[in-house]
């Protein structure tokens, strides 16, 4: 069968085109209703209807008091601070932290040792102090609180740490 030269030529704009509209078409079968230039958008995120340019208040949870420390729920996971850390000054000159938890006064204390991985650098060279990158706790320690989870999950513990 001789195809005419018509078809040769513009045989696969054609069919892409008709592919095209075929693919317009489901889309709007899918979404009977779409959407207007008058009509936004309604999204909720965890701020609620706060503007950003305002604070949310507070939620009410506390952090909780001195009590045994918690088990952790993977194997890299930071321990949580089992005590309040309201006024705790951590800056690059001062660690309120350092007053109890640094080795050498854990005895006095009773309080838990800084692991000997805060004394390594990037690069793992062991250093006498602890490492800058190591010092400001609160960047992976986080007090324990009562707070309700903001949203649902499945989350489960690690197998191993069941």
């Amino acid at each position: 069968m001789k195809v005419p030269g018509f078809f040769k030529r513009f045989g696969p704009v054609l069919l892409a085109l008709s592919v095209f509209a075929i693919g317009v078409d489901q889309a709007r079968a899918a979404d009977p209703k779409p959407a207007t230039a008058a009509e936004p958008v309604k999204l909720q995120g965890l701020r609620g209807g706060t503007p950003l340019n305002q604070d949310n208040p507070p939620a009410n949870h506390r952090q909780e008091r001195d009590h045994p420390v918690g088990d952790r729920d993977f194997v890299q996971m930071p321990p949580l601070i089992p005590h309040t850390i309201g006024g705790y000054q951590i800056t690059k000159n001062f660690n309120k932290c350092m007053d109890c938890h640094a080795w050498q006064k854990t005895k006095e204390s009773g309080a838990t040792k800084i692991s000997v991985t805060h004394f390594k650098t990037r690069e793992g060279v062991e250093l006498d102090t602890v490492s800058p990158r190591r010092y400001f706790c609160t960047q992976c320690h986080v007090p324990q609180s009562d707070a309700k989870p903001l949203v649902g999950n499945t989350y489960e513990r690690a197998k191993g740490m069941k």
